[in-house]
């Protein structure tokens, strides 16, 4: 096999998508790719057509370059995502490579908004809903887990409604890397600053209790509309965690009492007193209904 047989995905079929694809809105510009509202020429279908920018996909690979990985290969991000089939989870339908070479993929296009869009709005939108959304999202990372993944961005920007807004789902798989060596090694500080596992900023050794404490700050904020540690200063500047995060019913004083444990559980920024697992998490708030007493 060539060169560019290789560097294009081998022997598959590359896709030209605009002539494929009728483009119906301007692209969506993510830290390493455009998302596209697109109609399939052939189906009808409307999609998300998700295009990776050649460069930046090239500088994050070669981030599993080194000696470590000379027998351990990270699977793309449209291999990894198209391996999920399931309710709380953005559906990928295909992907591959485009004719100019670049990582494509085409998923189910949802109407809804981000929920990072959501919680800036201040009508208060999940009012009487976040138990619901908390446990959609939960349910989505277990599926991540129990598929063998760490997804390693874990964040609102990364969860979308569906249009009806009664559905939330877990997107983008372009950092996710398998649980298990070297990939679970120390030095490769991926992710979204704010959100970011202590021992991840501090390149130490991870696991998938990194994704429990994205989860908690994540699940924090939507019942607070605040970042836990956030002091004025966003960023790896802020993440010392030499202080503990602000409770939660500062900001929300008649939060359920279960459900406030079980988040402050999720941040704590040592691992021996981290929630352990996604299901750990579920079995503690199974009998929560309301996010507020």
């Amino acid at each position: 096999m060539g060169f560019f047989s290789k560097l294009f995905g081998g022997g598959k079929k590359r896709l030209d998508y605009q002539k494929r694809f009728e483009l119906l809105h301007s692209a969506i510009s993510g830290t390493m790719s455009k998302v596209y509202k697109a109609k399939d020429r052939t189906t009808g279908e409307i999609v998300a057509l998700k295009i990776l920018d050649a460069k930046k996909t090239h500088d994050l690979e070669a981030r599993f370059k080194d000696e470590r990985f000379k027998n351990a290969k990270r699977p793309r991000e449209g291999e990894i995502a198209v391996q999920f089939n399931h309710k709380y989870i953005v559906r990928t339908l295909e992907e591959g490579f485009t004719t100019e070479g670049e990582q494509y993929l085409v998923m189910e296009y949802l109407e809804g908004a981000g929920l990072n869009s959501v919680l800036m709005v201040k009508q208060d939108l999940l009012a009487g809903a976040r138990v619901h959304y908390i446990r959609q999202v939960a349910e989505a990372l277990r599926e991540v887990h129990n598929k063998g993944f760490i997804h390693r961005d874990v964040c609102p920007r990364n969860l979308l409604f569906t249009g009806d807004g009664n559905i939330l789902k877990l997107t983008d798989f372009g950092l996710t890397v398998p649980n298990c060596k070297p990939f679970t090694d120390p030095g490769n500080r991926t992710g979204t600053p704010d959100y970011m596992a202590p021992e991840l900023a501090r390149r130490r050794p991870t696991d998938q209790r990194l994704d429990i404490f994205s989860f908690g700050v994540t699940i924090y904020e939507l019942c607070t509309r605040r970042l836990p540690w956030l002091k004025g200063d966003s960023g790896l500047a802020a993440m010392s965690h030499s202080q503990p995060p602000d409770p939660i019913t500062k900001y929300r004083p008649g939060v359920n009492k279960t459900l406030a444990a079980a988040i402050h559980s999720c941040i704590e920024p040592d691992l021996k007193d981290r929630c352990s697992s996604i299901d750990q998490f579920l079995r503690s708030i199974s009998k929560v209904k309301y996010e507020d007493e």
